[in-house]
Formats: structure tokens, C-alpha cells, sequence
């Protein structure tokens, strides 16, 4: 029932308002790359959008894209997740043909072999903290409910001291206060105690949810707003249109020499961080001069939340931190997509804004 109804949600969510010059087209056909037999009613979208479809009786998909970059994922029950990333320049490719791999064995049959065996009560002892680090625990993030929290499995290892948390069915996930519904393929979600750190990675899919009347509609759109200001994808769409100052964000190089960290003022933030945009594929690249780049945002102070949780009260500025790996460039979509996203590391501000404060690459303010 649960693969029915996704399927339907990706049919429903489908349709959107946008000019048809602005948009184009990926078409292909999906398969079980050992029996080479079509899946049909597989799940074929663009992650952190509200663009699905589903497979036909052959396996046929067409799915209407606004212009830009996205990672495509391709999903199915029982197989592996397929995930490409396109851009309008793929839309030439007519005969695209995607090959899922089934899953060899169950979730707990390769934990027992591989690792840490599962934590048989792992939502009651580690649900909440689970919910805290993925979803967040900003004022958007606590109004998140989790419908399905049965298909989470937990893993522990004593000896690294490391929770391990995956999903055998998409999460289903009612943001009540910006007005999703988010489909989530969650890949794996890790906690490194030693370390604090968590990490997490997966497939989003956004579907609007019906308003009961005009101001709850107006209240998810201010809350949206405000959760798009000074955000990732506000900072990569203001780049891409250098507009950054106008929209409040202020660029710096951190620079770090035996452990007395400095900044580093731009003069010209597009020059400082190499802006080079390419016209004929409508692409931006950042190449910075140094790893470590400081993004602030000006327009609205940090939350009494964030300071208490951070322990610096003084922090009067959105103070987030963007290190990317040596000799490696990031590119920018006009729709502010950008890659390759695993040769970035981010801290600071935008870390305590998770699941539960995220957007669609599709919203406009």
C-alpha cells in the first residue's frame, strides 16, 4: 500500500506552473539490470524538488523539468536507489535507459555479518536523538511529524562508539509549519559520538500540502520565506545572479595559521572567489583562492536557540563556513543546484537548520 501511495503522490506532485520555454524533458525507461525486465510504477524525481513521476507498464518515464540542475533519483522497493545528476543539456538524450540493481540481502542479515547487530528498542532509546539531528530542533523543525518511524532500523557499535540509523521504506515525513509533505529515501544517517558529528544523505521528494484556508496558505508562505532567507540555496541563487549584497550576505576567506583563525575581507566577492559563468550551458563556477570561505548573513540575527544551543551569545550575524576540497571547483545552476556536493563541507549556522528548515530547489519567494 505504502509504494501505491508514494506513486501517487509523485503523479500528483508532478504538476506545476511554469512557462514551457523555461523547461525541459528527461525521458527513459527503467529496468532490473539482471533480468533486463521493465519496472513499472518505479519513482523517478529530481531530489529536493516537488518534480516526480512514476514508471509505466513498460517502464517508460517522461518527467517536466524548469530549467537547471538536478540529481535524479530513481527508486524502486526492493532494489538499490539509482541517482544521476542532470542538466538541461540532457534533455537530448532520448533513449536513456536506467539499470536498478536488486538488493543481495535484508538490512539486518548484512548488519549482522558486516557490523553492529540492531538495536532491538532503537526508537525508544535513540528515536528522539535521531529526530534532533535530522530534522532539527529549530521552531520548523519541532513542528515536523514522522508518520512512519517503524521502518527505521538502529545500529551501535560499542567499539566506535557510532549509532548507525537506516530506513527499509522511504520516510514520510508532515513539515506543518512550511506546508510539505517530504518523501525521504534515507540512505543512512551516522552519529560519531567521539566526535559530535552527525551525517546524513538521501532523496527528498517536496509535495505541497492543501491549506484549510487562506492564512494557514499565507502562514506557510511567510514561513517559507523566512526559512529560505540567508539559507544554502538563498546564498547559491544570490551568487549565481550576484546579487549577495543586495540579499545580505557578506563573503570572507578564513584563514587559519597555527591555530589563531582570521578573516580575510573581499572586496569584490565575485573576483575574490573566481566567478567564472559559462553562458552557453548557463553555468557558474566558484574556484576559491582558499579552502575555507565565511558566508554571513546580515538581515537577520541569529535565534536565542541557536545561540544557547552554540554557546556564543555574542554572535550578532548568520555565520556559516564553506570548505571545499583542495583543486576542486564548484559549479552553480540557475536554479541554485550545485556540485559536486561531497567535495563540500559545511559548518556553522547552516548545520543547525536540517531537514526540518529545507526547501525545494523549485520554491521562489
Amino acid at each position: 500500500m505504502k509504494k501505491i501511495l508514494f506513486s501517487l503522490l509523485l503523479i500528483c506532485v508532478s504538476v506545476a506552473a511554469f512557462s514551457q520555454t523555461d523547461v525541459y524533458y528527461i525521458t527513459g525507461k527503467v529496468i532490473d539490470k539482471a533480468t533486463r525486465a521493465p519496472l513499472a510504477s518505479a519513482s523517478v524525481y529530481a531530489q529536493n524538488t516537488t518534480f516526480g513521476t512514476v514508471t509505466d507498464s513498460a517502464g517508460n518515464f517522461r518527467l517536466k523539468l524548469p530549467n537547471g540542475g538536478y540529481d535524479l533519483a530513481v527508486t524502486y522497493t526492493g532494489y538499490e536507489t539509482d541517482i544521476k545528476r542532470i542538466t538541461t543539456a540532457d534533455a537530448v538524450e532520448k533513449n536513456r535507459v536506467v539499470e536498478l540493481s536488486a538488493k543481495i540481502k535484508e538490512m539486518d542479515d548484512v548488519a549482522i555479518v558486516s557490523g553492529p547487530p540492531i538495536v532491538k528498542d532503537g526508537w525508544v532509546k535513540y528515536g528522539q536523538f535521531f529526530l534532533d539531528n535530522f530534522i532539527g530542533t529549530t521552531k520548523f523543525g519541532q513542528a515536523c511529524v514522522l508518520e512512519n518511524h517503524e521502518v527505521l532500523k538502529f545500529y551501535f557499535s560499542k567499539k566506535r562508539n557510532r549509532l548507525k540509523v537506516l530506513a527499509t521504506e522511504p520516510l514520510i515525513i508532515d513539515n506543518t509549519a512550511l506546508g510539505y509533505k517530504i518523501t525521504y529515501a534515507l540512505d543512512s544517517f551516522v552519529n560519531e559520538y567521539n566526535t559530535e558529528v552527525s551525517l546524513y544523505s538521501g532523496s527528498p521528494l517536496y509535495a505541497e500540502m492543501q491549506p484549510q484556508n487562506d492564512a494557514q496558505k499565507r502562514q506557510w508562505q511567510d514561513n517559507r520565506v523566512h526559512a529560505y532567507k540567508g539559507s544554502m540555496l538563498h546564498f547559491m541563487k544570490s551568487f549565481y545572479n550576484k546579487t549577495l549584497q543586495e540579499n545580505g550576505f557578506e563573503v570572507q576567506y578564513l584563514l587559519k595559521n597555527n591555530g589563531n583563525d582570521s578573516a580575510i575581507r573581499l572586496k569584490d566577492y565575485y573576483t575574490g572567489l573566481n566567478y567564472d559563468k559559462d553562458d552557453s550551458a548557463q553555468i557558474v563556477e566558484i574556484t576559491p583562492n582558499m579552502p575555507d570561505v565565511i558566508v554571513l548573513y546580515t538581515k537577520e540575527k541569529p535565534g536565542d536557540d541557536y545561540l544557547k544551543a552554540s554557546g556564543d551569545t555574542h554572535t550578532q550575524d548568520q555565520l556559516s563556513i564553506i570548505t571545499i576540497a583542495p583543486q576542486k571547483a564548484i559549479d552553480i545552476e540557475q536554479n541554485g543546484y550545485y556540485y559536486d556536493q561531497n567535495d563540500i563541507t559545511i559548518s556553522g549556522y547552516w548545520t543547525w537548520r536540517k531537514a526540518g528548515d529545507a526547501l525545494p530547489y523549485d520554491f521562489n519567494p
